[in-house]
């Protein structure tokens, strides 16, 4: 393909790997080294030729639900071959797989192939982001219509699930920049390494936004909990200030003691309950005079935050 070769394999294809690369000790030793690796990888080097080498592995797919489901692919690219270990091209649901393969085919150099791969990528992801999208319009309504316990976990959820994005990104992006800085002269004028770029910014900018976003959704339910509580604090202390004669008074008139005046007065029972209802009284327009029975944000003067 235009001077270049592109060699996609399995794990089981290994044995074919060793003998159509028998002589190239740099991309068997990559091989070995990387075949049972579980986690992203990048290295730059010179191969035996003097050539630069970007090799490593990359996770292209997570599960949000399951941390070892997952898919990683392994890559070693020169200035004249590619090669891609347990790529899945069935993942590529938004895109059509033979002209995926027949536009890498037609690339001019093994870079350009290499990144045609990565901007299917970012397509595949930027079209699950839309979806995402949808999800969190409806949380954000939701929200606002039937706000509870449940929807606190669906928000958290949709959080978990930018953190996975992120993680997923952000190794895409050292790639691409690791690129950059081996192939520099030649992508100086390149458009399909600049769209690559571009893409890979638009997708990261949606990510950000949308962290931003479920930031602020978490702080307003952050706001929420924390007035309802003051509420059902405020409630209870007034509920128990108000009632404090009750349980004082009837503390007092309860006792058991030998000499109590109070048991052999004519209307004891009838002033007891007067002294009761005025004590409550007088703490109820005492709290109502200081603001503590109204709205807590509402202040006493206009213009006023304390006042």
């Amino acid at each position: 393909m235009n001077n270049w070769k592109w060699y996609l394999y399995t794990k089981d294809d290994i044995d074919q790997f060793e003998i159509e690369h028998q002589q190239n000790k740099s991309s068997r030793d990559w091989l070995n080294d990387n075949i049972q690796n579980k986690s992203n990888i990048l290295e730059i080097e010179k191969n035996e030729q003097d050539q630069d080498v970007i090799k490593g592995s990359l996770v292209y797919e997570q599960q949000f639900n399951d941390q070892h489901d997952q898919k990683i692919f392994h890559f070693y690219l020169s200035q004249d071959q590619l090669i891609t270990v347990n790529l899945d091209f069935s993942i590529f649901t938004h895109s059509s797989e033979e002209l995926m393969e027949k536009h890498i085919r037609h690339a001019k150099t093994a870079v350009d192939g290499f990144l045609l791969i990565i901007r299917e990528l970012l397509r595949e992801y930027l079209c699950r982001i839309d979806e995402f999208e949808g999800e969190l319009r409806e949380l954000i309504w939701d929200i606002h219509e039937k706000n509870n316990t449940n929807i606190l976990e669906r928000i958290y959820k949709r959080r978990h699930e930018l953190l996975v994005w992120n993680n997923l990104l952000i190794p895409i992006k050292e790639l691409v920049m690791a690129i950059d800085e081996v192939y520099f002269d030649e992508l100086e004028s390149n458009k399909l390494f600049t769209r690559t770029q571009k893409r890979l910014k638009r997708t990261l900018y949606l990510i950000n936004e949308y962290e931003a976003e479920l930031d602020s959704i978490i702080n307003l339910e952050e706001v929420v909990s924390s007035h309802r509580g003051n509420e059902i604090m405020k409630t209870l202390t007034v509920m128990t200030a108000i009632f404090t004669p009750i349980m004082a008074w009837g503390a007092l008139w309860g006792m058991n003691f030998k000499f109590m005046p109070e048991l052999e007065w004519k209307y004891g029972y009838l002033m007891s309950i007067i002294i009761i209802i005025v004590s409550m009284i007088a703490i109820y327009m005492y709290l109502k005079m200081k603001g503590w029975m109204g709205d807590l944000l509402k202040s006493k003067k206009k213009g006023t935050f304390f006042k």
